[in-house]
């Protein structure tokens, strides 16, 4: 295919080489509406930009096939045999993905180290997960993707399952043994989904971890905003085999999806996708040789950055993504979050992740070394700072067997049962998602039972710098809980 198209550019473009003129939302007409003091913020392009996408972009029938050719080429672009743009982010691609394999009370096998939105997945559709344990490292109080092997038992152990998902890479950047797991589920006839939202750029480089559809995947999501050059919201998920049928996906997306699409997102997809194919090798190479020299240059500060020797091997991940500059801080007597407030506070530089022992810097082909000297300044001054961070409140991590939580009843059940606030969930059962973010991986989600030791982890947390979004009460003094007859 001919890459160097890029069809919702080009239509773009004509749209305003035409001159048309739009008796249609949006409601700004080109800006022209636009309060002067937002264009002064946002700039007239974005505006002159935001059209709709039919009786816009294309006409009201959709004759030029803008869209369709724009997910074609991705879908060449990256070795899958159908794709389908996302202008609501991976956490509405994802749950599209989990209702064109399972539906209402039939279960699906789920890696628990699972986002929130699989989880609000599970609460919208009614399905019945079927957790697999992670690989937990308890000296790093971390959690590695789960192994084939966990896959392959809990499938047995559940024969009626109608497939599985797993997250990989992580936010840490580890990665899952795709292929085994893939072929682990394809013996039982079961469609495997990868929650790969984080790994948009795998698939232009041979020194990245394999991507999931040259791994045997039969759907994955990805976050082109996240690793990629599209704009926030901007998602994709793509299909291959005969496992999971792409008109129900589409249709299940259609479900969930907006009518009013963002042309916008749809523009940064569609560029991205053609820098990729004919720069793409080159801008990554770029980035993999700027993590190499920045994890030497901030561990020539006195920090411990965790290399693949840590995060890789037996009872670890399969692979790990170089791109995301793990720092672990936990002998520095201090927490992330700490040190991450204390990073923007002083030199206006945002960490990607903090949680209580770790902060993560994102890279990607963007940067450069002028993005990394501030990075690297302000690192530098907080080794210096160090001594001002001590005496962080302490988080209560408890062990991996005590994470645990027994699923009493469906998500979706707790979710919209009776409930109570509480000051006393001990014992209970939740009703809401208990969340730690970033990364976004539920503590306890509706329909687990609430354990003292996870409920000291969540407050501690909380106390030391923690933020639990979701929760009805983020401080976490009570929490939202299930009525039981």
């Amino acid at each position: 295919m001919d890459h160097a198209q890029a069809p919702v550019l080009d239509a773009l473009a004509a749209y305003h080489r035409e001159g048309q003129v739009p008796f249609t939302p949006p409601g700004h007409k080109q800006g022209r509406g636009a309060d002067p003091r937002v264009r002064e913020v946002l700039g007239d392009a974005v505006f002159h930009s935001d059209v709709l996408a039919i009786s816009g972009l294309d006409d009201r029938m959709s004759r030029q096939g803008v869209l369709e050719r724009a997910q074609e080429l991705m879908a060449d672009a990256v070795h899958a045999e159908q794709t389908f743009f996302s202008t609501c982010g991976s956490s509405l691609s994802v749950k599209s993905a989990m209702l064109s394999v399972a539906g209402p009370g039939e279960k699906l096998v789920v890696g628990r180290d699972a986002h929130k939105s699989v989880v609000s997945g599970l609460i919208l559709s009614g399905v019945r997960p079927i957790w697999v344990e992670p690989q937990w490292d308890g000296h790093r109080h971390l959690a590695h993707p789960p192994s084939p092997e966990a896959f392959a038992a809990r499938l047995d152990e559940h024969p009626d399952a109608r497939g599985a998902l797993v997250t990989s890479p992580t936010p840490y950047g580890t990665c899952a043994h795709l292929s085994a797991i893939a072929a682990v589920c394809h013996e039982r006839g079961k469609p495997l989904i990868v929650d790969e939202a984080w790994g948009a750029h795998l698939p232009f480089h041979p020194d990245l971890p394999t991507w999931a559809m040259d791994s045997g995947a039969d759907v994955c999501v990805t976050s082109v905003h996240k690793m990629g050059a599209g704009l926030e919201q901007g998602s994709v998920f793509h299909q291959q085999g005969d496992l999971v049928d792409p008109s129900v996906l589409k249709a299940r997306e259609d479900l969930l999806g907006t009518t009013s699409p963002s042309v916008l997102i749809y523009a940064g997809l569609d560029g991205w996708r053609r820098q990729m194919v004919e720069h793409g090798h080159e801008l990554l190479q770029d980035a993999l040789d700027l993590a190499a020299d920045v994890r030497a240059e901030i561990s020539a500060l006195g920090y411990t950055v965790q290399e693949r020797t840590e995060f890789t091997g037996p009872g670890r991940a399969y692979d790990l993504d170089p791109l995301p500059i793990v720092i672990d801080i936990a002998d520095l007597g201090t927490t992330g979050y700490r040190a991450a407030d204390w990073l923007r506070e002083h030199h206006h530089v945002n960490m990607h992740l903090a949680d209580h022992r770790r902060l993560s810097a994102q890279l990607t082909f963007a940067d450069d070394k002028e993005t990394i000297t501030p990075l690297l300044t302000a690192l530098g001054d907080l080794r210096d700072h160090i001594d001002d961070l001590q005496n962080a409140p302490k988080v209560n991590v408890p062990s991996p067997e005590e994470l645990r939580l027994e699923l009493v009843v469906l998500p979706r059940d707790a979710f919209f049962g009776p409930t109570e606030q509480t000051p006393d969930p001990v014992g209970r059962i939740s009703a809401e998602m208990l969340t730690p973010y970033p990364p976004g991986i539920p503590t306890a989600l509706p329909g687990e039972r609430i354990t003292a030791p996870v409920m000291d982890y969540l407050r501690s947390g909380v106390e030391a710098g923690m933020v639990v979004p979701d929760a009805a009460d983020p401080t976490l003094k009570t929490v939202r809980v299930f009525v039981e007859h």
